[in-house]
């Protein structure tokens, strides 16, 4: 059960930053002020899902994995204080920066400074968090590894029984 949880966490957590970032790139790129001021509001408003949703994998994580050390825990436990960091230090309190200047219609050069921080931190976010899932599911082997082609000498140059 605890799994499955971590796992749902994990992926609203992972939808709600690619929404998100898909949203701001779309509306700063096609849409009218107003649009980009609605959607600062709604990601602010959206941050009620999004951080339950990373501290429920955070804490579930880190007790699943407390007694793993294997590499893909290793791994996996090495992104989660950068994910934190970056969500806590930079995502949220640029959340709520973007929020209010749109809503002021201040529109000005700190607004898309920071825009673009958010922009690349919320980038990063969603690749590590996508990391650790896909970690996370070569750890309860529902996906494999991919196998690795085999090393080749440079001798062999066609059927293995025929000289080439």
């Amino acid at each position: 059960m605890r799994t499955r949880i971590h796992a749902l966490a994990g992926a609203i957590g992972l939808l709600c930053i690619f929404v998100f970032w898909t949203s701001t790139m779309l509306t700063e790129l096609f849409a009218s002020y107003e649009a980009i001021a609605l959607v600062k509001a709604t990601i602010l408003k959206g941050m009620f899902v999004l951080v339950p949703a990373l501290a429920i994998v955070g804490a579930s994580g880190m007790a699943m994995g407390a007694k793993r050390k294997d590499a893909l825990a290793r791994s996996k436990k090495r992104r989660m204080p950068v994910i934190a960091a970056n969500g806590l230090l930079i995502l949220l309190p640029s959340a709520f920066f973007l929020a209010s200047k749109s809503a002021a219609g201040e529109f000005d050069g700190t607004f898309y400074a920071v825009q673009g921080v958010e922009l690349v931190a919320g980038a990063a976010n969603f690749s590590l968090i996508g990391l650790n899932m896909r970690d996370g599911l070569r750890m309860t082997r529902r996906i494999g590894t991919r196998p690795r082609p085999a090393k080749t000498t440079g001798m062999q140059t066609g059927h293995p029984d025929k000289e080439g």
